[in-house]
């Protein structure tokens, strides 16, 4: 504990972190996370230190700050596996989701995690490299997804009406994979303000997705997001919380309890609360969405910057100028590191910033 008082000495701007960890080896498979002692290999054998495998998993306890030192705090870590019944039904989650094989899985895993700019070029190269319509297609898609994180609205319906023409020439009109593009394509338009259009490829994709989908399908409940979606952005408030409503019971059936989507239908629903002027509600739902969030994304992720800024405006109508500043602040921050420096979203938000700060 010496270096650690020591650390804090040289710097007192620095906070300490020690993370104290459990293992019980009756509770785990050491065959899937195995660790072992290794203070008779160590440089320092009084340490007796822990060697663990690189996809050890630690469920995080208690957050306690010391009663000696303010500046040091204590994490409480116990070991866990795949036999962690929360851990094991997220992994297959997020299997399920990151579907495919080899580069093209990777592609799928980088659009997840947020970065775009490498997915891009990974698609790039594999467009170079597809042998077939179906892969061509399928690139096509995963650009057009890209374009769309980017901000990028035009290139972006480029890429998908390039793979819905695909498609299309070998395709029945209402076959399941035209769905995602045609949700796809309506959710550009939505960007675009052009919400006719935008519900016109939303509701092809729907009409799609309740004919060939079980009526519990994540898909379903996305497609029925993007409805109330754009009737919110139409301001007819009472369609958009029903078709919200829709999506979230299927989410909450088909999903965990802290699965990003889930996060998306509660931020969609303060959205609306938030248009009708019910900011008690709108903060409600905006409260449930970020801290799933906070735990299910990395802390660059787009989509945390959103809850951040969304909280911040909202604190803004409410005139509570000294909770929006830093949460506003944050989404930029997110932002800057995720999203190409033209992103209409850092737009927004530096403006926000700025009518905030002329009002404290």
């Amino acid at each position: 504990m010496d270096f650690v008082q020591d650390a804090l000495d040289q710097n007192t701007n620095n906070v300490g972190v020690i993370f104290i960890m459990t293992i019980d080896p009756s509770k785990i498979s050491t065959s899937k996370t195995p660790f072992a002692m290794i203070d008779k290999h160590s440089a320092i054998p009084s340490e007796q230190e822990i060697l663990f495998t690189m996809h050890t998993v630690f469920r995080v306890g208690e957050i306690t700050q010391t009663p000696s030192n303010n500046r040091l705090w204590e994490v409480q870590l116990t070991i866990t596996d795949e036999s962690d019944p929360q851990l094991s039904t997220l992994t297959n989650r997020i299997k399920e989701e990151i579907d495919g094989r080899g580069w093209h899985r990777m592609g799928k895993l980088m659009l997840k995690v947020g970065h775009f700019d490498q997915a891009e070029e990974l698609y790039q190269e594999l467009l170079k490299n597809a042998s077939t319509d179906s892969d061509r297609a399928h690139i096509y898609h995963e650009l057009g997804r890209v374009k769309w994180q980017q901000g990028h609205y035009e290139k972006e319906i480029q890429f998908y009406e390039k793979s819905l023409e695909i498609k299309r020439k070998t395709l029945p009109e209402d076959h399941a994979s035209l769905a995602p593009i045609y949700s796809n394509i309506g959710l550009v338009y939505n960007n675009m303000g052009e919400y006719s259009k935008a519900l016109e490829y939303y509701e092809k994709a729907n009409k799609i997705c309740e004919i060939s989908l079980p009526p519990t399908h994540p898909s379903l409940a996305t497609s029925y997001n993007n409805i109330g979606q754009v009737y919110n952005n139409m301001g007819e408030y009472s369609k958009a919380l029903e078709y919200y409503d829709k999506s979230l019971k299927i989410k909450e059936i088909s999903l965990p309890a802290n699965h990003p989507d889930l996060a998306t239908s509660y931020n969609n629903i303060g959205l609306v609360y938030n248009d009708m002027g019910e900011y008690s509600k709108a903060l409600e739902y905006y409260d449930k969405s970020l801290k799933i969030r906070e735990i299910s994304l990395p802390p660059t992720h787009p989509d945390l910057a959103t809850s951040y800024n969304n909280i911040g405006q909202l604190y803004e109508e409410m005139d509570d100028y000294s909770k929006a500043l830093p949460l506003l602040e944050k989404a930029l921050g997110i932002w800057r590191k995720s999203l190409p420096s033209t992103h209409p979203n850092i737009k927004i938000v530096m403006n926000a910033i700025d009518r905030v700060k002329k009002k404290l």
